[in-house]
């Protein structure tokens, strides 16, 4: 919502380096994108449907907010009672090798969990926009 993307702007404003960088990474870092981007879901809508039905964690705690903002050292996964749901057992089974994360992320197709190593660069992004496009517009 407009609302909500004005604040994440505000924030990447202040934050040292690029602004346009900076919001693209915070976006990136929201939980259910990092859903989609381990391979525990086929779109970004079905991984925000994950997260609000409660089946993910982050740190052993039942995270069911999208926009969540994931941490260096996270370690998201699907809650232990998800695990025998016919959904994920055959998305472990997908999952196995066939899975590409991004270098910012670590995936543990076994486990079904994944961890934040680091923050995403600009290379890392796939989405093809020009970020200062948005900075200008939201600059005024």
């Amino acid at each position: 919502m407009e609302r909500q993307f004005s604040r994440y702007f505000e924030e990447a404003n202040r934050t040292t380096g690029m602004t346009g960088v900076n919001l693209l990474a915070m976006l990136e870092k929201r939980l259910d994108n990092v859903i989609y981007r381990l391979g525990f879901a086929d779109s970004r809508a079905q991984a925000r449907q994950l997260v609000r039905h409660g089946h993910i964690e982050v740190n052993g705690r039942k995270t069911d907010i999208p926009s969540f903002q994931v941490s260096d050292g996270d370690i998201i996964s699907v809650r232990e009672t998800a695990r025998s749901k016919t959904y994920f057992k055959e998305r472990a089974q997908f999952m196995q090798g066939t899975v590409k994360v991004p270098a910012w992320l670590r995936l543990n197709a076994v486990n079904l969990s994944g961890t934040v190593v680091g923050s995403p660069t600009r290379e890392d992004i796939e989405i093809p926009l020009n970020e200062q496009l948005i900075v200008e517009y939201y600059s005024r």
